[in-house]
């Protein structure tokens, strides 16, 4: 069951990811259908013409592919306006389909709906007995998770009056990326690597999410969120904590959570010259003038919301200690670019003539989530010639290049919580401890610099690794 079954969400993300996973599971798969909840006031025939469209859209199916799976996987409920005769329609509807497709029971609710709008659908589905069923039920919610700790908690609380905390799936689409899941292979499968990931050979750690795109058409949301709602509390925090875990006592999705935790939980509280937080003026991209964020469609002239967040972030354990972690993430900067810049130290002695040990290339392994999933490590060679000259090289692996086009970060996703493997999905402790880590920013927001847009954020935020002897991978 999809509630927002005619939203944007559903048109460009999930409809073409459960298109694919049909695809995917393949014929010895479980029957399963796809209701689609909204308030519309649509039938089957109407929704799946609407879903053909958007398949064909997306490019994933031509017409009358399209139009067979919608006839077969596709069912629509109305909600009306929502109060509690709708959702008792909601639920013979959903046992009739269920009695006519024989399908055994197991139900899945996706809220693909604005955050305001869980706690109302999440009491309504418990007050017509939908979050106990004669199978298994799951509920699924997109970030936001809260909007900052207190209504993270509150959230949590909503939640879990209806739903015990095993049956709700936290989705970060950023974690169903092959190169995050990859991120656990390469860490604990290759000893050459885990034997030095730590602070006698690692000298910091930058974790970067670029977008070169300004706001577009999510102003309304974007400006009362900002980057560190919107970014960094959310994928880049991910991407730290499974960087940083412990080796988990196991695959089970319990066991890798815990050691997440366990990184935010060392955090330690953020000081104030620690964040550097900016927004967009005019600049440009190429040749295209770009206009500043306040000049942008439903901004505020005098809006303070920011575009770009940095924070510098120590961890408080064994393995760490010493080590920073950069995080950044800015929209209207000069390319698209997910990526983890793991920076080893140089070497302590230095005996090769022509330059100095503060003047060579530190070996670095690169990690790339946007545009080219893959990695990158760069090392030092003697350029040949009789004179000793070194000269950085580099060793890499592209997915695409091995297997060809990945599947969509949400069909993993999907196939994962219809099997109920909770791995990448995000629990509920883990979801306030990351807004704890962040509470005092929010509390009180440092000053917001301007940075031209189309460059790599406010000058201001080179400091934070300058200030410690480091410097960002693009400087």
């Amino acid at each position: 069951m999809v509630f927002g079954a005619t939203g944007d969400l559903m048109r460009r993300k999930l409809l073409p990811a459960l298109y694919e996973v049909s695809a995917a599971l393949g014929g010895g798969a479980p029957p399963f259908r796809i209701l689609g909840c909204a308030r519309a006031p649509l039938d089957d025939t109407a929704f799946q013409r609407e879903a053909t469209a958007s398949l064909v859209a997306a490019g994933v199916a031509r017409a009358p592919a399209a139009r067979r799976w919608a006839r077969k996987f596709l069912r629509y409920a109305s909600l009306g306006a929502g109060g509690p005769d709708d959702y008792a329609a909601l639920r013979r509807r959903i046992e009739q389909v269920e009695a006519v497709d024989r399908l055994p029971g197991h139900r899945i609710f996706y809220l693909a709906l604005p955050s305001e709008a869980i706690p109302d659908v999440v009491g309504r589905l418990g007050s017509a007995g939908l979050a106990r069923g004669p199978g298994w039920s799951r509920l699924v919610i997109e970030k936001p998770f809260g909007t900052d700790l207190a209504s993270a908690e509150a959230l949590n609380a909503e939640l879990h009056r209806e739903f015990p905390e095993g049956s709700i799936y936290r989705i970060d689409h950023y974690l169903g990326k092959e190169t995050v899941q990859n991120l656990l292979v390469f860490r604990f499968a290759n000893m050459l690597f885990e034997s030095v990931w730590n602070r006698d050979r690692i000298s910091h750690v930058e974790i970067t999410v670029a977008e070169s795109l300004g706001v577009e058409d999510r102003a309304s949301y974007y400006d009362g969120a900002g980057a560190l709602r919107d970014m960094l509390q959310s994928h880049l925090t991910q991407l730290l904590s499974l960087a940083a875990m412990e080796v988990p006592s196991s695959l089970e999705a319990d066991a890798v959570r815990n050691e997440k935790v366990k990184v935010l939980e060392s955090i330690e509280p953020l000081r104030p010259d620690d964040v550097v937080r900016g927004q967009y003026g005019a600049g440009r991209l190429g040749t295209a003038r770009l206009a500043p964020y306040r000049r942008e469609a439903g901004i505020p002239r005098g809006s303070t919301t920011e575009t770009y967040v940095a924070v510098r972030l120590r961890l408080n354990s064994w393995r760490w200690q010493g080590v920073p972690f950069f995080l950044r993430t800015g929209k209207r900067l000069p390319e698209k670019r997910t990526e983890i810049v793991v920076h080893f130290r140089r070497p302590p002695v230095w005996f090769f003539p022509g330059s100095a040990p503060g003047e060579i290339s530190a070996n670095t392994l690169r990690i790339t989530l946007q545009p080219d999933e893959g990695f990158e490590l760069a090392f030092e060679i003697k350029r040949p010639g009789h004179a000793i000259v070194l000269e950085t090289h580099r060793l890499h692996f592209l997915y695409a290049e091995a297997f060809g086009p990945l599947a969509d970060a949400y069909q993993t996703l999907l196939i994962d919580l219809m099997r109920g493997d909770a791995t990448l999905f995000v629990r509920g402790d883990e979801v306030e401890a990351a807004w704890r880590v962040y509470a005092p920013v929010l509390q009180r927001p440092p000053p917001l610099h301007r940075y031209p847009a189309g460059t790599w954020g406010p000058r201001d935020a080179d400091r934070l690794p300058v200030e410690l002897g480091h410097a960002w991978s693009d400087a």
